[in-house]
């Protein structure tokens, strides 16, 4: 994905697939198929409730949220929020060096 995506446009899988096929070197079926396993991977383990660990990238994991009172932005009534299921991602600190390094350029570079 070198140089193809500015900041804050979406990467689409497609786009992922694209950049697994020019890197690797597999055929564009196969970087597809490649792409859609790991997604998959990741999401089942997800399901089961453990945690996916990338190094130098990140952990995504589920954490359980309680029940607990809301309240209605318009009018301001009390509601209950019912218990649920959110997926969690914790950058790693490579990450977000790496972040806060690209963001320092960017700002740092004069503007045209």
């Amino acid at each position: 994905m070198k140089g193809n995506v500015t900041m804050g446009e979406t990467i689409t899988r497609a786009q992922l697939a694209e950049s697994i096929y020019q890197e690797v070197g597999l055929s564009r079926n196969e970087s597809s198929d490649l792409l859609e396993l790991v997604l998959n991977e990741i999401t089942q383990a997800l399901l089961k409730g453990e945690t996916v660990k990338i190094s130098s990238f990140g952990s995504f994991s589920v954490r359980k949220k309680g029940q607990r009172i809301g309240r209605n932005p318009k009018t301001g009534d009390e509601v209950p929020i019912l218990p649920r299921k959110v997926l969690v991602f914790r950058p790693s600190q490579l990450l977000k060096a790496r972040i806060r390094q690209g963001h320092a350029s960017r700002s740092s570079a004069p503007s045209t």
